[in-house]
C-alpha cells in the first residue's frame, strides 16, 4: 500500500506565512518598547514612517499603513490564490504536524494581540486628555497663555507675548534629552529657514525643571543652536507644571532617572498670546505651521 505524500505549504500558504512575518516585523518597529530611552534611529524611523511621537502611538497615517498594508496584501493572495490557499490550508490541517504548526502560529498572534493592548495603554496616557487632537495634523485651537510668565537664558521674567507684536512657534524639551528634544529644534529651525521666516521666534519650555533651572538654560540654548531672539524658559517646579498643564502638554516623568516621556509637540503663539495652532507628533510638518501664520 502506497502512503500518501506528506502535506506541504505551496506557494500560496507559502505566500500567506511571508505576509504575517512582514506584518508581525512592521507591527514590532512600530510599537515594540524601547526602554526609557528611546536610540535616536528608531525615533526618527517611527517619525517618518509611522508619524510616531517618542514613548508614543502611530499617528492616523502610521495606522492606516499598519492595518491597510496587511489587509491589501492579504486581499491580493485572496484574489490570486484564494482556492489554492483554501486547498493548501486544508491539506496542512489534516497532518497533525502540520496543524502543530498553524495552532502555534495562532498563540503566538493571541500574543502578541495581548502584548499590544498593553502596549497601547502607557503610550495613549502620554495624550492629553483635555485637549484631544488629531496626532500628526495642525489642529486650530484657542488656549489662553497670556498669564504664563517664565524665566528665560538671560535670565528675564518673559511672557509668551512679550510685547513682540507677532507669532512665534512654542515647543517642549529639556536638557538631558540627547535624542528627540535636539531634533526637534533642529527641524523647526531648519523649517523656519526654508520658509524664510526668520522673524518668527522659537520658544521652547523645559519639561524638566527640576533640572532644567535658570542657570542651566544658557547652556541649553547654546546646545541647540538657538538664534539670539529665541528663548528657552523655565522656572520653579510648580510654575512650569502649572504652564504644562494649562496649555494641555502630555508628560510622563520617570522617577528613577528624571527623564520625560513625552509627544513632539509644536503649537503656534499669536501676539495675544493665545494657541491658535497645535502638532502633535509629525513635527517635521511644521512647514504647515508656518504657513498658517500670517
Amino acid at each position: 500500500m502506497t502512503r500518501p505524500a506528506p502535506a506541504r505549504p505551496g506557494p500560496a500558504s507559502l505566500a500567506l506565512l511571508a505576509i504575517l512575518a512582514i506584518t508581525a516585523a512592521w507591527w514590532a518597529l512600530a510599537l515594540w518598547p524601547a526602554g526609557a530611552v528611546e536610540p535616536a534611529w528608531l525615533i526618527r524611523t517611527r517619525a517618518v514612517c509611522f508619524g510616531s511621537v517618542p514613548g508614543g502611538l502611530p499617528d492616523a497615517g502610521g495606522w492606516i499603513l499598519l492595518i491597510g498594508e496587511p489587509l491589501g496584501m492579504l486581499g491580493a493572495l485572496l484574489v490570486v490564490w484564494g482556492g489554492a490557499l483554501r486547498e493548501e490550508l486544508g491539506g496542512l490541517g489534516a497532518d497533525r504536524r502540520w496543524r502543530a504548526v498553524m495552532v502555534a502560529v495562532g498563540a503566538a498572534s493571541l500574543v502578541g494581540i495581548g502584548a499590544l493592548g498593553l502596549r497601547l495603554a502607557p503610550a495613549a496616557g502620554l495624550r492629553s486628555e483635555r485637549f484631544a487632537v488629531a496626532s500628526g495634523t495642525p489642529t486650530a485651537v484657542d488656549i489662553d497663555g497670556s498669564a504664563i510668565v517664565l524665566t528665560d537664558q538671560y535670565g528675564r521674567r518673559t511672557a509668551l507675548v512679550d510685547g513682540r507684536g507677532g507669532a512665534a512657534l512654542l515647543s517642549f524639551g529639556f536638557g538631558h534629552c540627547t535624542t528627540v528634544c535636539p531634533t526637534i529644534v533642529h527641524d523647526l529651525r531648519s523649517a523656519r529657514a526654508a520658509a524664510r521666516r526668520a522673524e518668527i521666534p522659537l520658544l521652547i519650555i523645559s519639561l524638566d525643571p527640576w533640572r532644567d533651572t535658570p542657570a542651566q538654560l544658557p547652556a541649553i540654548a547654546s546646545g541647540w543652536q538657538l538664534d539670539p531672539g529665541d528663548r528657552v524658559l523655565s522656572g520653579s517646579v510648580a510654575e512650569v507644571e502649572q504652564a504644562l498643564d494649562a496649555l494641555g502638554v502630555g508628560r510622563r516623568r520617570d522617577d528613577t532617572n528624571g527623564d520625560i516621556a513625552h509627544a513632539g509637540t509644536v503649537m503656534v503663539v499669536n501676539a495675544r498670546g493665545h494657541i491658535v495652532w497645535r502638532l502633535d507628533g509629525g513635527w517635521g510638518r511644521a512647514n504647515q505651521l508656518l504657513a498658517r501664520v500670517p
